[in-house]
Protein backbone atom coordinates (compact mmCIF):
# COMPACT_ATOMS: atom_id res chain seq x y z
CA UNK A 1 0.00 0.00 0.00
CA UNK A 2 1.31 3.62 -0.70
CA UNK A 3 0.40 6.16 1.94
CA UNK A 4 0.60 9.61 0.87
CA UNK A 5 1.76 12.13 3.99
CA UNK A 6 0.48 15.26 4.26
CA UNK A 7 1.17 18.36 6.74
CA UNK A 8 0.89 21.88 6.97
CA UNK A 9 -1.10 22.72 3.95
CA UNK A 10 -2.01 26.42 4.88
CA UNK A 11 -4.58 27.27 2.75
CA UNK A 12 -2.37 27.21 0.31
CA UNK A 13 -4.14 25.45 -2.93
CA UNK A 14 -1.46 25.71 -5.52
CA UNK A 15 0.51 23.72 -3.27
CA UNK A 16 -1.81 20.91 -2.21
CA UNK A 17 -2.93 20.38 -5.90
CA UNK A 18 1.38 20.23 -7.26
CA UNK A 19 1.21 17.88 -4.46
CA UNK A 20 -1.81 15.86 -5.35
CA UNK A 21 -0.45 15.53 -8.77
CA UNK A 22 2.52 14.49 -8.51
CA UNK A 23 1.39 11.72 -5.76
CA UNK A 24 -0.76 10.01 -8.30
CA UNK A 25 -1.09 6.41 -7.35
CA UNK A 26 -1.31 6.81 -3.31
CA UNK A 27 -3.78 4.42 -2.15
CA UNK A 28 -4.43 6.01 1.50
CA UNK A 29 -4.38 9.67 2.97
CA UNK A 30 -2.48 10.70 6.35
CA UNK A 31 -2.81 14.57 6.96
CA UNK A 32 -1.12 15.55 9.98
CA UNK A 33 -3.38 18.73 10.39
CA UNK A 34 -3.12 22.64 10.18
CA UNK A 35 -4.63 22.75 6.67
CA UNK A 36 -5.82 26.57 7.11
CA UNK A 37 -4.00 29.68 8.33
CA UNK A 38 -1.34 32.04 6.50
CA UNK A 39 -2.91 30.94 3.09
CA UNK A 40 -5.49 32.49 0.92
CA UNK A 41 -7.67 29.46 0.22
CA UNK A 42 -9.04 27.83 3.42
CA UNK A 43 -12.10 26.96 1.91
CA UNK A 44 -10.89 25.61 -1.48
CA UNK A 45 -7.71 23.42 0.40
CA UNK A 46 -10.51 22.10 3.19
CA UNK A 47 -12.62 20.87 0.43
CA UNK A 48 -9.76 18.90 -1.13
CA UNK A 49 -8.66 17.39 2.24
CA UNK A 50 -12.69 16.06 2.75
CA UNK A 51 -12.42 14.49 -0.80
CA UNK A 52 -9.36 12.47 0.03
CA UNK A 53 -10.46 8.85 -0.51
CA UNK A 54 -9.71 6.80 2.51
CA UNK A 55 -8.22 9.84 4.53
CA UNK A 56 -7.11 10.10 8.80
CA UNK A 57 -7.06 14.00 9.16
CA UNK A 58 -6.54 15.46 12.48
CA UNK A 59 -6.33 19.01 13.55
CA UNK A 60 -3.50 21.55 13.90
CA UNK A 61 -2.97 24.91 16.42
CA UNK A 62 -4.05 26.90 13.11
CA UNK A 63 -7.11 24.81 12.74
CA UNK A 64 -8.01 24.87 16.36
CA UNK A 65 -7.81 29.18 15.84
CA UNK A 66 -9.91 29.11 12.98
CA UNK A 67 -12.23 27.36 14.62
CA UNK A 68 -12.55 29.12 17.64
CA UNK A 69 -11.35 26.25 19.70
CA UNK A 70 -8.34 28.68 20.85
CA UNK A 71 -7.83 32.55 21.10
CA UNK A 72 -4.38 32.39 19.26
CA UNK A 73 -3.03 34.21 22.29
CA UNK A 74 0.59 32.91 21.49
CA UNK A 75 0.54 33.14 18.02
CA UNK A 76 2.36 36.15 16.26
CA UNK A 77 0.51 39.43 14.97
CA UNK A 78 0.72 38.35 11.49
CA UNK A 79 -0.14 34.68 12.12
CA UNK A 80 -3.10 35.96 14.69
CA UNK A 81 -4.27 38.42 11.57
CA UNK A 82 -4.61 35.16 9.42
CA UNK A 83 -6.24 33.34 12.02
CA UNK A 84 -8.75 35.53 12.50
CA UNK A 85 -8.85 36.41 9.07
CA UNK A 86 -9.57 32.73 7.84
CA UNK A 87 -12.53 32.23 11.01
CA UNK A 88 -14.19 35.35 9.07
CA UNK A 89 -13.64 33.75 6.12
CA UNK A 90 -15.40 30.12 6.78
CA UNK A 91 -18.73 29.30 5.80
CA UNK A 92 -20.36 26.96 9.17
CA UNK A 93 -20.21 24.03 7.45
CA UNK A 94 -16.33 24.22 6.49
CA UNK A 95 -15.45 26.00 10.11
CA UNK A 96 -17.45 23.05 11.67
CA UNK A 97 -15.04 20.42 10.05
CA UNK A 98 -11.90 21.54 11.40
CA UNK A 99 -14.00 22.37 14.23
CA UNK A 100 -14.38 18.41 14.72
CA UNK A 101 -11.04 17.29 13.63
CA UNK A 102 -9.43 14.67 16.49
CA UNK A 103 -6.52 15.62 18.39
CA UNK A 104 -3.72 13.87 18.04
CA UNK A 105 -2.02 11.53 18.49
CA UNK A 106 -4.21 8.80 16.53
CA UNK A 107 -3.02 5.67 15.88
CA UNK A 108 -3.66 3.82 12.45
CA UNK A 109 -4.22 0.54 11.44
CA UNK A 110 -4.01 -1.60 8.43
CA UNK A 111 0.16 -0.42 7.67
CA UNK A 112 2.07 -3.56 8.39
CA UNK A 113 3.96 -1.32 11.19
CA UNK A 114 2.10 0.24 14.33
CA UNK A 115 2.22 4.05 13.43
CA UNK A 116 0.86 6.77 15.37
CA UNK A 117 0.00 10.39 13.52
CA UNK A 118 0.10 13.76 15.73
CA UNK A 119 1.00 17.50 14.60
CA UNK A 120 3.55 18.25 17.14
CA UNK A 121 4.50 15.46 19.32
CA UNK A 122 2.68 12.52 21.08
CA UNK A 123 3.22 14.45 24.19
CA UNK A 124 1.61 17.63 23.22
CA UNK A 125 -0.12 18.35 20.10
CA UNK A 126 1.14 21.93 19.99
CA UNK A 127 4.78 20.99 21.02
CA UNK A 128 7.74 21.86 18.19
CA UNK A 129 9.80 18.86 17.83
CA UNK A 130 12.99 20.40 16.44
CA UNK A 131 16.09 18.17 18.00
CA UNK A 132 17.35 14.51 18.83
CA UNK A 133 16.36 15.82 22.60
CA UNK A 134 12.53 16.47 21.84
CA UNK A 135 12.61 13.23 19.93
CA UNK A 136 13.79 10.90 22.55
CA UNK A 137 10.80 12.55 24.07
CA UNK A 138 8.64 11.89 21.50
CA UNK A 139 9.88 8.18 21.62
CA UNK A 140 9.16 7.82 24.75
CA UNK A 141 5.31 9.15 24.94
CA UNK A 142 4.65 6.78 22.28
CA UNK A 143 4.57 2.92 21.80
CA UNK A 144 4.33 2.82 17.86
CA UNK A 145 7.24 2.11 15.85
CA UNK A 146 6.36 4.74 13.21
CA UNK A 147 5.46 8.49 14.43
CA UNK A 148 4.17 10.79 11.82
CA UNK A 149 3.99 14.24 13.36
CA UNK A 150 3.86 17.89 11.72
CA UNK A 151 4.29 21.93 12.68
CA UNK A 152 7.42 22.73 12.62
CA UNK A 153 7.30 22.90 9.22
CA UNK A 154 10.99 21.30 8.05
CA UNK A 155 11.53 17.81 6.20
CA UNK A 156 13.16 15.73 8.93
CA UNK A 157 13.80 12.29 9.97
CA UNK A 158 14.87 10.18 13.40
CA UNK A 159 15.57 6.98 14.07
CA UNK A 160 15.74 5.07 17.71
CA UNK A 161 18.07 2.35 17.75
CA UNK A 162 18.44 0.03 20.80
CA UNK A 163 22.07 -0.84 21.66
CA UNK A 164 23.06 -3.72 24.23
CA UNK A 165 25.29 -2.12 27.28
CA UNK A 166 27.27 -4.58 29.67
CA UNK A 167 26.99 -2.43 32.58
CA UNK A 168 24.70 -2.58 34.08
CA UNK A 169 23.39 -5.61 33.73
CA UNK A 170 19.97 -6.40 31.76
CA UNK A 171 20.08 -3.24 30.35
CA UNK A 172 19.38 -1.34 27.26
CA UNK A 173 20.17 1.96 25.33
CA UNK A 174 18.13 3.91 23.29
CA UNK A 175 20.40 5.82 20.63
CA UNK A 176 18.44 8.51 18.47
CA UNK A 177 19.91 9.33 15.58
CA UNK A 178 18.92 11.98 12.83
CA UNK A 179 18.86 10.73 9.82
CA UNK A 180 20.43 12.70 6.76
CA UNK A 181 18.53 11.27 3.77
CA UNK A 182 15.12 11.19 1.87
CA UNK A 183 14.33 7.77 2.48
CA UNK A 184 13.74 6.51 5.36
CA UNK A 185 13.58 2.83 6.36
CA UNK A 186 9.78 2.02 7.90
CA UNK A 187 9.82 -1.91 8.28
CA UNK A 188 9.99 -2.31 12.27
CA UNK A 189 14.04 -2.90 11.76
CA UNK A 190 14.16 0.40 14.06
CA UNK A 191 11.62 2.97 15.43
CA UNK A 192 11.38 6.12 12.62
CA UNK A 193 10.00 9.31 13.89
CA UNK A 194 9.06 11.57 10.73
CA UNK A 195 8.45 14.65 9.82
CA UNK A 196 7.01 14.80 6.07
CA UNK A 197 7.42 19.08 6.04
CA UNK A 198 4.88 21.09 4.94
CA UNK A 199 3.15 21.79 1.77
CA UNK A 200 1.96 25.10 2.10
CA UNK A 201 4.64 26.83 3.72
CA UNK A 202 8.07 25.24 3.99
CA UNK A 203 10.62 26.73 6.26
CA UNK A 204 13.78 24.64 5.39
CA UNK A 205 15.16 26.87 3.12
CA UNK A 206 13.50 25.06 0.18
CA UNK A 207 10.37 26.32 -1.18
CA UNK A 208 9.00 23.32 -3.26
CA UNK A 209 6.28 21.78 -1.62
CA UNK A 210 6.89 18.90 0.71
CA UNK A 211 5.04 15.91 1.44
CA UNK A 212 5.74 12.01 1.98
CA UNK A 213 4.84 8.76 0.85
CA UNK A 214 5.00 5.37 2.87
CA UNK A 215 5.58 2.06 0.54
CA UNK A 216 3.91 -0.91 3.38
CA UNK A 217 4.61 -3.69 0.60
CA UNK A 218 8.90 -1.98 0.58
CA UNK A 219 8.98 -0.79 4.14
CA UNK A 220 10.28 2.90 2.94
CA UNK A 221 9.14 6.10 3.50
CA UNK A 222 9.82 8.70 1.02
CA UNK A 223 10.62 12.38 1.79
CA UNK A 224 9.50 14.41 -1.35
CA UNK A 225 9.34 18.14 -2.84
CA UNK A 226 7.60 19.42 -5.70
CA UNK A 227 7.36 22.09 -7.54
CA UNK A 228 4.49 24.75 -7.29
CA UNK A 229 2.64 27.83 -8.81
CA UNK A 230 4.36 30.03 -6.06
CA UNK A 231 3.81 33.43 -7.43
CA UNK A 232 0.09 32.62 -7.93
CA UNK A 233 0.08 31.82 -4.37
CA UNK A 234 1.56 34.74 -3.88
CA UNK A 235 -0.91 36.87 -5.19
CA UNK A 236 -4.03 35.46 -3.84
CA UNK A 237 -2.49 36.03 -0.72
CA UNK A 238 -1.89 39.94 -1.45
CA UNK A 239 -5.15 39.94 -2.86
CA UNK A 240 -6.75 38.50 0.09
CA UNK A 241 -5.08 41.30 2.21
CA UNK A 242 -3.25 39.55 4.28
CA UNK A 243 -0.05 40.67 5.42
CA UNK A 244 2.51 40.44 2.28
CA UNK A 245 5.41 38.88 4.51
CA UNK A 246 3.14 35.55 4.31
CA UNK A 247 3.10 35.90 0.40
CA UNK A 248 7.72 36.68 0.19
CA UNK A 249 8.17 33.92 2.18
CA UNK A 250 6.90 31.36 0.13
CA UNK A 251 9.58 32.46 -2.54
CA UNK A 252 12.52 31.75 -0.02
CA UNK A 253 11.26 28.58 1.56
CA UNK A 254 11.38 30.42 5.26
Amino acid sequence: MRVLLLSDLHANLQATEAVLADAAGWERALVLGDLVGYGADPAAVIDIVRGLAHATVIRGNHDKAAAGLTNAADFNPIARHAAEWTAATLDADRAAYIRDLPQGPVSIDGLGISAVICHGAPFDEDHYLFDADDAARAFDAADEDLILYGHTHLQIAFRQTIEATAWPSNQARRIVTPLDADMVAANGTARSLVNPGSVGQPRDGDPRAAYGMLDTESGTLQLRRVVYDISEAQRRIRAAGLHPQLAERLSVGR
